[in-house]
């Protein structure tokens, strides 16, 4: 399966050879053999076309239109909601879209994907090497990156924020983050799960 993967921000896409924090999870949701391709949300090449809908429904459109003139078997794309719940609904419109015949998990981060990364308390003390304790109402957090920040300085440890992001979706328990983050998690994960039947390049 050829899956190309779409996300905002660098600690999501991650840096070099080593897989990013989305990619862990996407893959580890999928429970199958997956070839990634990463991409940046904003990318130059990618031009969002006026017309009907809402800005992040068009960009999500417009990148399942580049995921199917590539030939990708699935398009995964995750975005922040920073606080703007509209941002949902446009993603899930953007989901059910008969636009483009490509398979699709879209997801919307509540509040930001950050927030995904605090969720699991054991994930992050085992990483981190230090206690840390259950974090309150994760989707309530107004900065989780800036929680994120605060963990990883407090802990000493010598790793930075994306290395840290990418060991915690390795080590976080899935079932915990669906159930911390019924908004922005549990219908993302639901969406990916469901692309494990598609027909993909390795059979």
């Amino acid at each position: 399966m050829r899956v190309l993967l779409v996300a905002e921000g660098k600690h999501e896409r991650g840096a070099g050879e080593a897989p990013g924090a989305l990619q862990c999870l996407v893959a580890r949701l999928l429970e199958r053999d997956a070839e990634f391709v990463l991409e940046r949300l904003a990318n130059d090449n990618i031009h969002v076309h006026p017309g009907k809908g809402r800005g992040y429904f068009k960009k999500a459109v417009r990148w399942l239109l580049e995921a199917a003139k590539r030939g990708y078997d699935v398009l995964v794309l995750v975005v922040d909601e920073d606080g703007y719940s509209d941002r949902v609904i446009q993603i899930d419109e953007a989901q059910e879209s008969p636009k483009a015949p490509i398979p699709r998990a879209l997801g919307v981060a509540v509040r930001t994907f950050d927030a995904w990364m605090l969720a699991d308390e054991r994930a992050l003390s085992n990483v981190l090497a230090v206690k840390v304790p259950r974090q309150p109402e994760i989707e309530r957090i107004r900065d989780p990156k800036g929680a994120c920040k605060r963990l990883l300085a407090q802990s000493g440890r010598s790793m930075s924020p994306t290395e840290l992001r990418a060991a915690v979706s390795r080590e976080a328990t899935i079932s915990v983050l669906i159930e911390r983050c019924p908004t922005g998690f549990r219908p993302f994960a639901e969406r990916v799960g469901a692309l494990a039947g598609v027909a993909g390049s390795d059979g």
